[in-house]
């Protein structure tokens, strides 16, 4: 978590945590206070794209 920023605004990431497992987390969201933004946690995989690169 230390090296993970914002790809947006280089701003610190907050981790809320729905599902881990012993070794990682499985769903969940990194959100970022500059940006407003939410990005998912899905399958232990972040998703760091900007909002308007999701499919």
């Amino acid at each position: 978590m230390d090296i993970l920023v914002c790809p947006v605004c280089k701003g610190k990431l907050e981790l809320k945590v729905e599902e881990e497992n012993e070794t990682e987390i499985v769903t969940g969201s990194l959100y970022c206070r500059g940006c407003d933004v939410h990005y998912p946690i899905s399958e232990a995989i972040p998703n760091l794209l900007p909002p308007d690169q999701r499919c």
